[in-house]
Order: C-alpha cells, then sequence, then structure tokens
C-alpha cells in the first residue's frame, strides 16, 4: 500500500471530531457535519497527522449548503507532507478510502458507479458529486464522511484524491441502515466552493517558502512570476476544452489546480515550461 499520510483526525480538547485530508499544505478538507456544530469562523480544532503530530487550527471557512468545511493549519507549524494530486473520476473507476473512523474498521474500497453528476446533498445545496459503490456492506458508513476519496486500488504507485465522502444512501428495503451506495463531492466542487485556491495562493501552499531552498527563496518571487506564466497557459488550453464541452466545470477546476502545481514544480527544478 502506498504513503497515504495525507489523512487526518480532528478533535476539539479531547473529543473526536472526525477525519479529514490536506488539500494544501496549508489547508485541511473535511465534511462540515464532522465539526459538530463547530460553524463559527475561526473556531479552534486540533489536527492529529497519522505519525500521531498534532497541529492546531483554526475554521477559516464553510459552506452549509454543501456540506464542506475549510481548516487552515496555524503558521507556527510546517507541514511538509508529500501532498497527493487531485484528479477526475470516471464511471467503473476503482475507488479507495485510506481514511477509517478507528484502527478495528475496516478500509472502504469499491467501484466509481458514474462519473461527475449534479447530486442535491444534505446541505440543501446542488454539488459536483460522485455516486460510489462500496464493497463492504456495513449498514453505516457516518463515521468515513470527511474522508478522502483515492482513485484506484491501495497498491497503485501514485494516490490521486478525486472527492471526499461526505453521504450513505438508505437502504429503501430497512430504514434504518443504510445501502452500499455513499455519494462524495468532487474536489473541483470544493474548489469552487472556496476562494483560497487563486493562482497566488496555489503557488505559496504548494511550495510555502519556508520549506525551500535558500536559492529558491531568493528567487521565489521570480520562480512564481515564471510560473504563473506557464500556467496561464495551461488554463487558455484548458478553457477552450471547456468551450469545445470536453470538459465538465468540476473538470475544469481539478485541471486548473493540478497545472498550477506542475508549473511550480518545473519552475522549482529549473525545467521549461
Amino acid at each position: 500500500m502506498t504513503d497515504a499520510s495525507y489523512w487526518v483526525e480532528l478533535f476539539q480538547s479531547q473529543q473526536r471530531l472526525g477525519g479529514g485530508f490536506l488539500l494544501t499544505r496549508r489547508y485541511v478538507l473535511t465534511a462540515l457535519h464532522c465539526l459538530r456544530g463547530l460553524t463559527s469562523l475561526d473556531e479552534h480544532v486540533d489536527i492529529v497527522l497519522t505519525d500521531g503530530s498534532r497541529l492546531a487550527g483554526q475554521v477559516c471557512r464553510h459552506d452549509k449548503d454543501a456540506d464542506l468545511a475549510l481548516i487552515m493549519i496555524s503558521a507556527a507549524y510546517e507541514v511538509l507532507l508529500p501532498i497527493p494530486r487531485a484528479g477526475v473520476a470516471y464511471g467503473g473507476d476503482d475507488w479507495h478510502g485510506p481514511y477509517r473512523p478507528a484502527a478495528s474498521e475496516v478500509h472502504l474500497r469499491g467501484q466509481v458507479d458514474s462519473g461527475t453528476a449534479e447530486y442535491l446533498c444534505e446541505g440543501g445545496g446542488v454539488i459536483q458529486a460522485l455516486q460510489l459503490t462500496a464493497h463492504q456492506p456495513l449498514g453505516d458508513y457516518s463515521g468515513y464522511s470527511g474522508g478522502p476519496v483515492v482513485k484506484g486500488l491501495p497498491e497503485d504507485q501514485e494516490p490521486v484524491i478525486v472527492g471526499i465522502l461526505l453521504e450513505q444512501a438508505p437502504d429503501r428495503a430497512a430504514a434504518d441502515r443504510a445501502a452500499n451506495v455513499l455519494f462524495a463531492a468532487t474536489i473541483g466542487e470544493a474548489m469552487r466552493r472556496f476562494d483560497q485556491f487563486d493562482v497566488e495562493h496555489l503557488m505559496d501552499v504548494v511550495h510555502p517558502a519556508s520549506s525551500l531552498p535558500q536559492q529558491a527563496v531568493h528567487n521565489q518571487e521570480l520562480t512564481v512570476d515564471a510560473a504563473a506564466s506557464s500556467a496561464e497557459s495551461w488554463f487558455d488550453r484548458i478553457d477552450e476544452w471547456s468551450q469545445r464541452r470536453l470538459l465538465d466545470p468540476s473538470q475544469v477546476a481539478e485541471l486548473r489546480f493540478i497545472a498550477v502545481k506542475a508549473a511550480m514544480e518545473r519552475q522549482l527544478r529549473g525545467d521549461d515550461a
């Protein structure tokens, strides 16, 4: 199984709230209902990494309609863990969830029933979502909310996050049980819901200045400008594909994010755009 150190657990004091994952080195994405009523901005939470490290964070944004929340990691902490790339899932793809609510619980895995589609979530908003089948008929999946949906199998070489688990479908034959059908908001949906992810901000969160070699720090402004120029050229192509209806809005958002990360990494390596 490849490293899955990007998922986290959220606590307030000693109360476990739920799961989430590192969307960038500065932000954790989770389901709003996992915060159990902590809807005020600037509410403080503890972020516990897979190695047991405990970081301070605060709720910086939430979207009730989409049942999504964004938690900012305190600037006093530096997260150097690798962040998986975002991607797009299609019907028939395998998926798995590295997060589980307790060590005694199973890891979820299954198949994507259909690609991105509109879905009326319990928050009341229409979101771009993935419908998933889980191979594990647990009857209740509520503890898994907020965890990442990862494309492919656990043994695949590089994790690609395609969504965040939000809801379970009820079993129509037994109202007190859930069917093994789950719904996840796409990463693109989260990107659109929160305005923290413009080009300049992404440059900073993808490669914080404090984690760069000294020479790279010295040239940070030039690097960001060059990477932004490279990313913008890709944005033009992505927009063209969108106008030709080759991509849906969620795919556009996800590909923009991927383009920014790739452009920044190329510039830091000194590669040509």
